[in-house]
């Protein structure tokens, strides 16, 4: 999947991006020709999901939180209100402020992170599909109940642009954005090459 908007004309992206403030506005204009969804912290009220629920009819969402516990509160109580909406993920290494006492975000990704971010975006499933993958796939690739099962997580998330989470989250995720089991298995073998190589 790779959107028209990826080319090197600065193209219209469809769907508006939900994020968390102003600056990640600015940094994304920096990458893309975007309207956005200023959520303005991680409390959202009923009227703004609301609002996003019109949004997601008329243009569709693209969710693009920080990768950090706000981000992922914004993140999911769309989700559990929004059936459909897109999700575009950055990994926390790329939303390092450059300056100390910032906060990890969006508004500290590069262009370069921005554009490849959106060339992964997922659209959560509806639940109407079965799911691949079970807590036994996860065990069994060090994904749990292992000493180093937390950085195997947000490894396989960031290899496979879904996010980061604890084991039942992870599954749900898995399964929420279609992962197949090659996919699975991919992101796996990518990151057990990686280890190796250490």
């Amino acid at each position: 999947m790779q959107p028209s908007y990826l080319g090197s004309k600065m193209q219209k992206i469809k769907e508006i991006l939900v994020v968390e403030g102003k600056d990640d506005t600015k940094r994304i204009a920096q990458a893309v020709n975007a309207d956005t969804f200023e959520t303005n912290g991680s409390a959202l009220s009923s009227s703004d999901i609301e609002k996003l629920k019109i949004l997601q009819v008329k243009r569709g969402l693209i969710v693009f939180t920080d990768p950090d516990f706000n981000g992922e509160r914004i993140r999911k109580m769309i989700s559990a209100a929004i059936p459909g909406v897109k999700h575009a993920f950055i990994k926390r290494k790329e939303g390092v402020p450059t300056v100390a006492g910032g906060s990890l975000g969006v508004e500290h990704a590069s262009p370069a992170v921005i554009k490849e971010s959106l060339a992964s975006v997922y659209t959560q499933s509806d639940g109407n599909f079965p799911s691949e993958l079970a807590l036994t796939d996860l065990r069994s690739a060090g994904l749990t109940n292992g000493a180093n099962s937390r950085y195997r997580r947000e490894r396989l998330g960031e290899i496979l642009g879904i996010g980061y989470g604890n084991g039942k989250q992870m599954l749900k995720r898995l399964n929420l954005f279609q992962i197949t089991k090659e996919q699975f298995q991919s992101g796996i073998d990518q990151l057990n090459q990686e280890e190796n190589n250490e």
